[in-house]
């Protein structure tokens, strides 16, 4: 397997997958809308393909020959508001992906060897303190029913935007805890997040849900502490729930409220973590 298909290649997750993998030889084909207007100065290795994020038509027959397909499209949750229009589109967006996915697999005649489908922790909906492993069940709210829905896209094969808000108040010496700062923050690194779906795709045997978060996941009022230290800015004052929720509306969940996540299987099956703990992470983010 040294091909591989992304998805959604043009975010964060997508472009740190794609260079990691172009580094170890693997031909990399990145779908895209405006696929002529990325293509130029590309490296060697990789390229745009033209989709229209709603079928397999045009680039399906890039499946054959067992090429690892990582499915990471769809709008923007963190982007702006949620107003009824704009959360049609966020599931709309997933669900055409996984359906364009599924069916460029079920046309291939030789079936892709990986298929990874992102989701998101939104699944388990919001908790305290129980800790959340995959086989914790959702809840009924917005993100998981998004979640919800856009895993089982793929299913007939068989499964980010929050962070610049969190620390923009550091910026103006005005760092501290979101809300009640009890909410719990299941995060992992970039680098860690590239180096677990390198690891599912060269495992034969992993199938199924996967958490990849970090082991350690920790409480917002300790992760402002711990930003205001790697940034040597005070975090300490508070930004009341109802301020953000006027500010992000329906969208304020995704850091009033918190899961305690868990990647149960990764450590079974022996994932080993470059940044498990949130310090020596925001050392290493913050010094690039």
């Amino acid at each position: 397997m040294k091909r591989v298909i992304i998805t959604g290649g043009s975010g964060l997750i997508g472009q740190a997958l794609a260079a990691d993998l172009l580094k170890d030889g693997y031909e990399v084909i990145v779908l895209s809308r405006n696929a002529q207007r990325r293509g130029a100065n590309l490296p060697p290795g990789m390229r745009f393909e033209q989709w229209d994020g709603t079928s397999a038509q045009g680039w399906g027959h890039l499946v054959e020959q067992g090429a690892a397909i990582v499915n990471l499209a769809g709008e923007n949750i963190g982007e702006r508001r949620w107003t009824e229009t704009r959360k049609q589109a966020i599931i709309e967006s997933r669900l055409r992906a996984g359906k364009a996915v599924s069916e460029a697999v079920a046309q291939a005649r030789n079936k892709p060897g990986v298929v990874i489908q992102a989701s998101a922790i939104g699944y388990y909906g919001a908790h305290t303190d129980e800790i959340l492993t995959e086989k914790s069940p959702p809840v009924d709210d917005f993100m998981s029913r998004i979640c919800q829905q856009w895993e089982p896209a793929t299913a007939p094969v068989e499964q980010a935007g929050v962070f610049p808000r969190m620390i923009m108040p550091f910026n103006f010496f005005a760092g501290g805890p979101l809300g009640s700062g009890k909410q719990w923050i299941s995060w992992i690194h970039v680098r860690d997040e590239v180096a677990g779906l390198r690891f599912l795709m060269d495992n034969p045997n992993a199938s199924g849900v996967y958490n990849l978060t970090s082991p350690y996941p920790l409480k917002n009022v300790d992760f402002e502490r711990a930003v205001g230290r790697v940034m040597r800015r005070p975090a300490i004052i508070p930004t009341p729930a109802f301020a953000i929720r006027l500010l992000f509306g329906e969208m304020a969940i995704t850091v009033l409220e918190g899961q305690r996540v868990a990647p149960e299987r990764l450590e079974k099956e022996g994932f080993v973590f470059h940044f498990p703990r949130i310090e020596e992470a925001l050392r290493d983010l913050f010094s690039k």
